[in-house]
This record gives structure tokens, sequence and C-alpha cells, in this order.
């Protein structure tokens, strides 16, 4: 990688660590919560307030579009296989990243349940809820353990556009440059080791 991208590279990850950090304040204004241990504690009074905006279940059922309901089914099947790749993505992380000394990704770095203690939230969208937060947290995750393994092993980016990059694609090597893929391969590989779990 040449140094004008590598300065470039720095810049985005710069840019994107002060992105999430005006993020953090813009939401700010919204939360008033505590974090004590993993429970997320609200005064009561704000407990109040989000209770004013709770909609009964059954309400929520009857205002449901009918086809909300018919689809939800085809929705929800989706756990199954989704629990499967976690057991496998996890087993594949334990056994093959300290062979190849990659850190392993922390998975509840990715999959978060927090939507729970929002009282304005009846039951059915807190499951709603809950099922969004393990699903794209669960995606999100198996993505970086693959976007580490693709470092490792094919690091090379793609000669077609593509509609997302993970988060180590612009590490990779051009497309069809052969010597820099025999001469960086080594570098990406060690580089992983260097890269916050």
């Amino acid at each position: 990688m040449n140094e004008k991208i590598a300065s470039i590279l720095k810049k985005i990850d710069e840019l994107e660590q002060k992105l999430k950090e005006e993020l953090q304040k813009e939401d700010k204004p919204f939360i008033d919560f505590e974090l004590i241990g993993k429970k997320i504690c609200f005064r009561k009074d704000i407990i109040k307030e989000q209770q004013k905006e709770l909609k009964n279940v059954w309400k929520y059922l009857k205002e449901a579009p009918l086809a909300f309901i018919l689809t939800a089914p085809f929705i929800y099947m989706l756990i199954v296989p989704a629990i499967i790749l976690d057991i496998f993505v996890a087993i594949y992380q334990t056994i093959n990243f300290p062979i190849y000394k990659i850190p392993k990704v922390k998975r509840s770095d990715y999959i978060v349940f927090d939507r729970g203690y929002l009282a304005y939230l009846n039951t059915i969208e807190k499951i709603n809820c809950l099922y969004c937060s393990y699903f794209n947290g669960l995606m999100a995750y198996v993505s970086e353990v693959a976007a580490r393994t693709e470092q490792y092993w094919c690091p090379i980016k793609h000669a077609k556009k593509i509609a997302y990059r993970h988060s180590r694609y612009n590490h990779f090597l051009s497309y069809g440059d052969a010597k820099a893929f025999r001469e960086e391969l080594e570098k990406l590989r060690e580089e992983l080791q260097n890269i916050d779990s």
C-alpha cells in the first residue's frame, strides 16, 4: 500500500472516531439513565414519561395491518439458522483465531440487548427489538470474524465494485497486484495481531 493511501486511511480512522464522539454527544440530550454494571436504570419520573407513550398490546395488534401479522412467522423462522450460525462461528473463532494469532472478535460488542429497559415499548415491541438486536448484531459480529479471516488469507480487493465494505477491506491489496500480494501478505497478517479485539 502506498504512503498516500495509508495516510488517507489513517485520516478516515481518525474521522470515524470523531464521528463516533459527535454522535454520542448528539445522543446526550435524549439519554437520561445510569449504567449500573450491565443494567440500565432510568429515574422514576423518566419511566413515567416513557409509559405515557406505551401502547397496549391488544391495541397494537388491533391496529397492525393483517400483512404484518401474516408475515411475522417468516421473519421469526430465521432465528433457527441464525442460532446455528452463531454457534458455528463461535467454534470456528475459538479454534482458528489462536492458531493464526488473530485477536478474537468480542461477541458482546456486537450483540447488545438494551432496548428491553425502555418503558414505552410493549411486550411485542420488546420481542421485536430483542430479535432485531440479536440478528443484526450477529450479522455484524460474523462480518467482523469473516473480515479478519479474509485479511489473513486473501486480502485482495475485488475487481468489481461491491455494495458493502467490511472493516478490514480498505487495508486490502489491489486486485491483480501479484507482487504486492507476495510482498505484503505477512505484513497484513501481522497487522491483524495489533487490532483491538
